[in-house]
């Protein structure tokens, strides 16, 4: 009986299950390679110069000597107003001047002689000084009847015609003209972005070469085929939006930037010479939201790494903490292995490191 026991027993054992292999995953050697930093950011373009034209004195407009819309030079004549009474009142300031020259001559030889008293002599000398600055003043006026543009660029419509009274200093320009080549490209930046680009720079994560490359793009979404150069970024914050206004300068010899267009700016932050992308498929997030990532060590164990990331870069991360050069990252598999999980690496080919971000 008990012999039937233990044929029955052993004729119901079960065979021992074949271990199973350890998985296959692919994994890319993480690489180091300087990285350019770049950020998109939306502006408006505005003139390189802005110059409103206002009459310095009060008279009649006699000729508009300018196209509205053309080019214009420094110094070009834009307006005459009608120069006879300020041509007459320099005229009689001259005769007046040469008078009181004379007078002012003749007095200062008599009182070498002692045939006048001194006080007189200053009082001719007094007359004269008042004169020539009469002259000067009158001579100034007549200028004004012709007005010039103190800048070149491209001059607006005029706001009056021939036979408008102009006033001295009205409020009212009578055109404007704005230098167009170069022009400004005004974006802002969030200041906690600005305050993150620095904090790189200073701790040498980040290096700059003194003057930041900008590029655009049109609202049609065509490229501006001319690069600008970053020229400063405002000392302020603004506190309704805290942003920080950034300034860049671009050539416009064509005139196809006009003030006022809607563009997005592509700013060069920097490089990173030390940059890590990775593959954003290869990096997870834990149940607190941090960034991870499964390596293999060099017993072909699976490892969890937390990182810290940076820029989104065509469809990479930039890894700023966690990993580093020669650690074997897994971007095939990743869903069916666990930390210290053994497995087999299968080297993937990579694309190259470096790369432009934004």
């Amino acid at each position: 009986m008990a012999c039937g026991v233990a044929l029955v027993l052993a004729g119901c054992g079960q065979p021992p299950r074949p271990k199973m292999p350890p998985p296959q995953v692919g994994v890319i050697e993480v690489k180091e390679a300087p990285v350019t930093l770049t950020v998109e950011l939306p502006g408006r373009t505005s003139p390189f110069a802005v110059s409103e034209i206002r009459p310095q004195i009060t008279g009649i407009v006699k000729a508009r000597l300018f196209v509205e819309g053309s080019t214009v030079k420094a110094g070009q004549a834009l307006y005459q107003i009608d120069s006879g009474p300020y041509q007459a009142a320099y005229a009689s300031a001259v005769a007046t001047l040469a008078s009181t020259k004379t007078r002012a001559d003749r007095y200062a030889a008599l009182l070498t002689q002692n045939a006048i008293a001194p006080q007189d002599a200053d009082d001719a000398k007094a007359a004269y000084l008042a004169a020539k600055g009469n002259a000067d003043a009158a001579r100034i006026n007549l200028g004004y009847t012709r007005i010039t543009s103190p800048i070149t660029g491209r001059i607006g419509a005029s706001t009056v015609t021939v036979g408008a009274l102009v006033t001295a200093q009205q409020a009212t320009a009578l055109t404007t003209v704005s230098t167009l080549n170069p022009i400004y490209v005004d974006v802002d930046q969030s200041s906690a972005e600005l305050v993150a680009l620095k904090r790189a720079i200073e701790g040498g994560h980040l290096s700059q070469d003194g003057t930041a490359d900008v590029t655009l793009k049109l609202d049609d979404g065509s490229l501006y085929p001319l690069k600008g150069k970053l020229q400063f970024t405002d000392v302020t914050v603004d506190p309704a939006t805290g942003a920080v206004r950034l300034r860049a300068i671009f050539p416009n010899p064509t005139g196809l930037l006009l003030p006022g267009l809607y563009v997005r700016a592509t700013v060069t932050e920097g490089t990173d010479p030390h940059g890590i992308l990775v593959p954003q498929k290869a990096v997870g997030h834990d149940a607190k939201g941090d960034a991870t990532a499964l390596v293999v060590d060099d017993k072909n164990t699976v490892r969890l790494r937390k990182l810290k990331t940076g820029n989104a870069i065509d469809g990479n991360w930039q890894v700023l903490d966690g990993l580093k050069a020669g650690d074997k990252l897994i971007v095939e598999g990743t869903g069916k292995v666990q930390p210290d999980m053994p497995v087999v690496p299968q080297l993937m080919p990579q694309a190259p490191a470096n790369a432009a971000a934004n």
